[in-house]
């Protein structure tokens, strides 16, 4: 039997180098993108920044994960929704109903993160604050997923705001008393499925007899925390926070087709939804950019999606109330939406 021949330590050096050189690359590569970012956030207004093609190519250029929370910052324009001493007092009122679950919510959801979750950690005094401030939300594990992430970048009160801001301008629907939007968007999403794959839609929405929701619903309230390594779903936010909700469609769509030999080969809802909201990392891209390429390769239109959410959700809506209006015999109250302290 013959022995390999020893290696030769040229050969190991230029090995070594080569290694070398790269990380050295991909070093100089993270500083450009800081300096692009750092002369942009100040030459952009927050207000404008959604709307400015120089933002959105940086964006999908990458983001230096030193900077990521002020870039989320200024797409969210949390900055100027921030009322000094608001969040401290807002911290101060009675404890929310829910306090209790939120605490148990944060240890399960970040059980590896224990700064998060101590006894009156972040994640519940975020969402305190933020449940007392508008109390018509009803409180689910996934906003302690969202804000859990959140925390883990930016400091508390710089992430309570940006979740204030994305809770206004994309989620708080999902979390209201009315079911109609994630209703309207799992519905929506059902007809995308159909347009990309109509053999594995059938499988899941008629064979199986899925609900459209219970694939929605874990997936878009929580913004894909659990779902999505780490580094993906970094990814995810930069790009959704310019995109907004049509781009969580695109995702849907990659994830479903990452894992679509799977579905085809499942037997029960069970199986489907623990392949769709745990996809093995091994059916992901290994990279996160790879994973956007993805998630815009799908086929959607992303201005017929929004103009169909508005539709369906008014249409939704009417016929919900004519409903409610014929059981009850009169409107529903509305519940008081913002409760700011007194200054």
């Amino acid at each position: 039997m013959h022995s390999s021949a020893p290696r030769s330590p040229l050969a190991a050096n230029e090995q070594a180098s080569g290694a070398a050189t790269d990380i050295q690359a991909a070093a100089d590569a993270h500083r450009q993108r800081e300096v692009r970012w750092m002369a942009l956030l100040p030459a952009v207004s927050p207000s404008q920044a959604r709307k400015n093609k120089k933002v959105r190519r940086l964006l999908q250029d990458g983001v230096p994960s030193s900077l990521r929370y002020l870039v989320w910052c200024h797409l969210t324009d949390s900055k100027a929704r921030a009322l000094p001493g608001v969040y401290t007092k807002l911290g101060k009122r009675p404890r929310v109903p829910a306090f209790m679950e939120i605490e148990k919510d944060a240890t399960r959801c970040f059980p590896d993160q224990p700064q998060l979750h101590n006894t009156n950690g972040p994640i519940a005094s975020l969402l305190q604050a933020y449940l007392s401030m508008v109390p018509d939300i009803q409180y689910s594990p996934a906003l302690a997923s969202i804000a859990g992430h959140l925390l883990l970048l930016a400091p508390e009160e710089d992430a309570f705001w940006i979740f204030a801001s994305v809770m206004d301008a994309h989620l708080r629907s999902y979390f209201s008393s009315s079911t109609i939007q994630i209703e309207v968007d799992a519905a929506l999403l059902s007809k995308a499925v159909e347009f990309n794959d109509p053999a594995l839609h059938k499988k899941l929405y008629v064979s199986l007899q899925m609900a459209p929701a219970s694939i929605t619903r874990p997936w878009f309230s929580s913004l894909f925390v659990g779902t999505l390594p780490v580094d993906h779903l970094h990814r995810i936010w930069d790009i959704f926070l310019y995109e907004g909700m049509p781009f969580l469609f695109r995702v849907g769509l990659a994830v479903i087709h990452c894992v679509r030999r799977l579905l085809l080969q499942a037997t029960s809802e069970e199986s489907v939804l623990e392949s769709l909201t745990h996809p093995p990392v091994a059916c992901l891209p290994s990279s996160a950019d790879d994973l956007l390429s993805l998630c815009f390769s799908m086929k959607l239109k992303d201005d017929d999606v929004r103009k169909q959410r508005v539709k369906m959700e008014a249409q939704v809506r009417r016929q919900t109330q004519a409903r409610t209006h014929a059981t009850i015999g009169m409107p529903s109250r509305q519940t008081k939406s913002i409760s700011l302290p007194r200054s």
